[in-house]
This record gives structure tokens, sequence and C-alpha cells, in this order.
């Protein structure tokens, strides 16, 4: 049987923390967010922890 692959749009987007948290990138959430400033895309860039219920489908996608 062949190997089962992994996401490759999950692994882009999520990452196991070492503590076995899941962390994600906030994204910019605009129609055109190349006219944004540059100070909106910097703040909206950071990363954050996913909630507990999401977590499972996303586990089963990374693996």
């Amino acid at each position: 049987m062949p190997k089962m692959k992994t996401k490759s749009g999950a692994k882009k987007r999520f990452k196991l923390t070492g503590t076995g948290e899941i962390e994600e990138e906030e994204r910019l959430q605009a129609p055109h967010p190349h006219e944004e400033g540059d100070q909106a895309q910097t703040s909206l860039t950071k990363t954050s922890l996913v909630h507990d219920r999401d977590k499972k489908g996303i586990i089963l996608l990374l693996k």
C-alpha cells in the first residue's frame, strides 16, 4: 500500500509547539490586502494558538 501523504496546505499553515499546542498565523482579512498599510499587515501576521475543538481535525491533517 502507498504511504499516506500529509496535506501540504496544513503543513504550511500550522505548527506543533513543544507543549503539544497547535500554532497558526493570523492572516489579513481584507478583500485587497495589498492596499492596506504596512502597519496593518504587520499587526495581523502574529501567531496564535488554535482553539481546542479544532485541534483534532488539524492533527489529522498533519499526520
